[in-house]
């Protein structure tokens, strides 16, 4: 592969609530099993990126714990590898990543190193997958100097948190605007970008002497009439994760078959780092209906419409329903949980009543003592 991987997982955002407090978005779980940046790694991987490089910052213990070993997206190798980056103190530079531009130029060294002529861009918080190398062909047939992943959106969804497009019939990027009030378009940025590198570390280093440090605004709106950049529209299932309730839905539509099939059974395939637990355990009593249950799991309650992530333990007489219960959470028994996500590690006490609506989903976090003697 002619490029190289940059993957940005260093945001923290107010609109995931108590969810970003101990981990960053890019480690948030997802489908039972996998974490968010899974996607964007396993679909580095599968194009045969050979070189990623995941820019870290907030929050970054879990993802680094997750990222400890790269045999699980093939990165173990001789040429090349999976780097991490977390800011550094250095003698002339004292800063943390202020922005998505200045988080490259503060590692602008490794671009510089690299040999490869293009570079991949993917933000760590999205579920998808992209074979890069299709993107990388119509980038090379546009002569493009940036190409853009590009989505068309339901007309009826809210467009205001994404970056959103206008092309031209020669899919050229005409108008960009950043988080707008009100849209004229539904077609959005997917945060996945393909540039030269001599480009990107020229525009990288122009920025930066300028003050400004923010990928988007900076670089993409800024240059739009200068540098030719192009949109490539994915039609296949795209969704970011950086809201309560788009996270929440993301997780629901592995309930869907198709959806739970396009990732699970279909070639090429999502990585992650793999746990050694036991299967789920149902014991007598238990009642499930469409839900995803993970390994370790032991479940006495019923269970409806609901993801159980790995090592969660369903009390007696228990009732959960839409709702996405993450790790290692033990829930007492009688408890009900309606319209929930429940934060890992979480001790619910016996005879609780948890329930939120479809349009106010409730993040539970409690911290009882889970053993008592």
């Amino acid at each position: 592969m002619k490029a190289v991987g940059i993957i940005l997982a260093g945001g923290n955002n107010s609109r995931m609530q108590e969810l970003s407090n101990k981990r960053a978005i890019a480690a948030m779980p997802i489908g039972g099993s996998y974490r968010s940046i899974d996607f964007a790694l396993s679909n580095m991987s599968n194009s045969h990126v050979q070189t990623v490089a995941v820019l870290t910052q907030y929050s970054a213990r879990s993802l680094n714990e997750h990222l400890s070993s790269s045999k699980w997206w093939d990165f173990g190798r001789k040429q090349g590898g999976l780097y991490v980056f977390n800011p550094t103190v250095t003698v002339d530079n004292s800063w943390w990543y202020r922005g998505t531009a200045d988080a490259m130029y503060q590692n602008i060294s490794f671009l510089k190193k690299r040999h490869e002529p293009y570079v991949i861009i993917s933000s760590g918080d999205c579920v998808y997958k992209l074979d890069f190398n299709k993107v990388l062909d119509y980038h090379i047939e546009k002569k493009a100097d940036i190409t853009v992943v590009c989505k068309d959106m339901e007309p009826d969804m809210d467009v205001s948190r994404f970056g959103v497009v206008r092309m031209n019939e020669d899919s050229r990027i005409v108008e960009f605007e950043e988080k707008p009030m009100v849209s004229q378009s539904n077609t959005i940025s997917t945060g996945i970008y393909i540039v030269r590198r001599r480009q990107l570390i020229e525009m990288l280093e122009r920025s930066a002497d300028e003050g400004r440090w923010d990928f988007v605004t900076d670089i993409l709106i800024r240059y739009k009439n200068m540098k030719r950049i192009y949109g490539y529209k994915m039609k296949e299932y795209w969704n970011n994760i950086a809201s309560v309730d788009s996270y929440y839905q993301t997780n629901m539509d592995f309930l869907k078959p198709e959806v739970r099939n396009y990732f699970f059974k279909e070639e090429p395939g999502i990585f992650s780092k793999v746990d050694d637990l036991p299967p789920a355990k149902y014991n007598p009593g238990a009642v499930v209906r469409n839900r995803l249950v993970s390994s370790g799991c032991i479940l006495n309650g019923t269970v409806e419409n609901s993801i159980l992530f790995k090592k969660a333990y369903v009390g007696n007489n228990c009732i959960i329903k839409n709702s996405i219960i993450l790790n290692d959470v033990y829930i007492g028994d009688n408890t009900v949980i309606e319209n929930c996500i429940v934060e890992s590690r979480d001790t619910i006490r016996a005879n609780t009543t948890y329930i939120g609506t479809p349009d106010n989903i409730k993040i539970v976090i409690e911290k009882n003592e889970r053993y008592t003697l």
